[in-house]
């Protein structure tokens, strides 16, 4: 059965609004899926921040052009179900690839990460990509180093005459022990 034309045009927006709000796109070949593998897939996807649907190749080409996000021809073939990627691109493939593996179903054909496209190896890579929180962290503890360094650099003079005095009053209290 055909989809009409009103039907083509909603596929096109709601892809249109994933598209634009996805930094990283994720082409699986899903053949050999069941309703229910796919429905498992997508809420491990939502919990982390990510969306998966089985799209018309067709349809998701004129939203990725219509997008500014170009026309992976060599993805665009097939059996596709999309990935639409949210902000953390390192948790939500991580995620993805993890599915796969236990299900045993489906491989990671390709992606397209804002607009250059990624054959199956480097869009796996992206799982290796830090989590959001990861990257929040290495930043912070950028910010702090310094921070650390001159509080250790101020405290140091003053240090040096307690551990010295320390000394000597030990000394006092073994000799006046002995």
């Amino acid at each position: 059965m055909a989809i009409t034309r009103e039907k083509k045009e909603e596929l096109v927006a709601r892809y249109k609004e994933q598209v634009t709000k996805s930094p990283a796109i994720v082409f699986t070949r899903y053949q050999g899926a069941t309703v229910a593998q796919v429905q498992a897939l997508r809420t491990r996807l939502q919990e982390q921040g990510a969306t998966y649907m089985v799209v018309k190749n067709t349809l998701l080409g004129i939203a990725l052009k219509e997008s500014g996000r170009g026309h992976p021809d060599e993805l665009l073939t097939g059996a596709n179900g999309v990935a639409f990627i949210g902000e953390d691109i390192g948790k939500s493939v991580t995620a993805l690839k993890n599915w796969i593996r236990e299900a045993k179903i489906m491989e990671i054909s390709g992606a397209l990460l804002e607009s250059s496209v990624l054959n199956a190896d480097q869009a796996e890579s992206l799982s290796e990509l830090p989590t959001k929180e990861q990257t929040l962290a290495k930043i912070l503890g950028t910010i702090n180093a310094p921070a650390g360094s001159l509080v250790r650099m101020i405290n140091a003079p003053g240090a040096s005459p307690a551990r010295v005095l320390n000394a000597y009053v030990e000394k006092r209290t073994e000799a006046e022990a002995a």
